[in-house]
Order: structure tokens, then sequence, then C-alpha cells
């Protein structure tokens, strides 16, 4: 069995503070969430329940606040602020203590991505799934924000030319891993 390279910076602790770029794909990448059309995307149901989960993320854990994001036809983009905590150190609630449970941001979207599942499984489409694992970027500084969320912004714009469009692509597979984090790169970096 072939072994997964891991996604995420070994020696950084991704519960501390700071802005961070995900994109999680769809299994396959199924169009599920809508259909692009006239440069603005139009969501089905299921699109509805992502965008509906990307709220009650922020709702549920008060560490995070929400950037900009977009659901696109078959990936999901957004930034997520880590604003509290200096790691799993806090991740233990303590009975003496009422500071919140810090999560990292792989458990954060771990609860977006398994709670759009269920709900899009009780919505009627249980074959749903999405790809293992998703692609971050630690935000740098604020040019680097200011570049990711104008991509988001204006995703829906170039659908066309989109790596994750499976009709310009004509793969449902997707770009390799190293060349997905490059491609995000090139775009952010810019």
């Amino acid at each position: 069995m072939r072994s997964r390279k891991p996604n995420r910076l070994s020696t950084y602790n991704y519960a501390q503070p700071g802005a961070y770029f995900i994109t999680t794909v769809v299994n396959r990448r199924q169009s599920t969430f809508g259909e692009i059309k006239d440069g603005t995307i139009q969501l089905t149901p299921y699109g509805e329940i992502v965008v509906k989960q990307w709220h009650w993320l922020h709702k549920r854990y008060l560490q995070i606040i929400l950037d900009e994001f977009v659901a696109m036809p078959n990936h999901f983009h957004g930034i997520i602020n880590i604003r509290v905590g200096t790691g799993r150190d806090l991740s233990l609630q303590s009975a003496t203590t009422d500071r919140p449970k810090v999560k990292t941001l792989s458990e954060l979207i771990g609860a977006f991505k398994t709670t759009t599942s269920k709900l899009i499984h009780q919505a009627g489409m249980t074959s749903f799934q999405w790809q293992r694992s998703f692609y971050e970027r630690i935000v740098r500084n604020e040019d680097e924000l200011f570049r990711i969320r104008e991509y988001i912004q204006t995703n829906p714009l170039r659908w066309d030319s989109d790596v994750e469009n499976v009709k310009r692509t004509g793969s449902r597979n997707g770009l390799p891993g190293d060349n997905v984090q490059h491609y995000y790169d090139k775009i952010i970096n810019s």
C-alpha cells in the first residue's frame, strides 16, 4: 500500500493564533454544491448546507473568526482565523477554569466536513463524500491575506479555467498533492 505524504508542517502548531486558507474538495470532484451561472455560484440545497455549517463552525468554536469563503460546484475555499489559545496545552478544559477548548485546524475542518456530510446524507444524498484531507496554507502577512481574499471572491468568475473543474481538466482525480500546493502557491504569490 502506498504511504501518504503528510500535508501539514510537522513542527507547526496548528492551534496557534493566525489565519489559514483552506480548500476541501468533494470526492471524485462531483458537482454537488451548485453551478456557476454568469460568474456566480447558484447553490443547491447541499451547497446551502455547506455554507450553513461553515457559519456553524464559528458558533460552535468561539476561538475562530471566519473570513472570506466560497462554495464552488465541487469544492470549498475559506479563511479561518484562530484568535485565542497557545496550542494543545489548552485543549483539555479543567473543572476549575472556563477556558474554551482549543481545536487544531485539522480538528476544525474535520468537524466541518463531518457535520456537512451528515446533513447532506440526511437531505438525501447518501453517497456524498469529501476527499480525504484538505489543502491548507498558513497566511503569512497582510498582502498574502489580501490576495487570498481576492482569489476566493473571484473564484466563480474563473470557473472555466479552475483546476478543480472536471469539464476543464477531463479528470475526476485532479492534480497530485504537490501540484495542488504549487497551483495555490503560484496564485497567492503572484
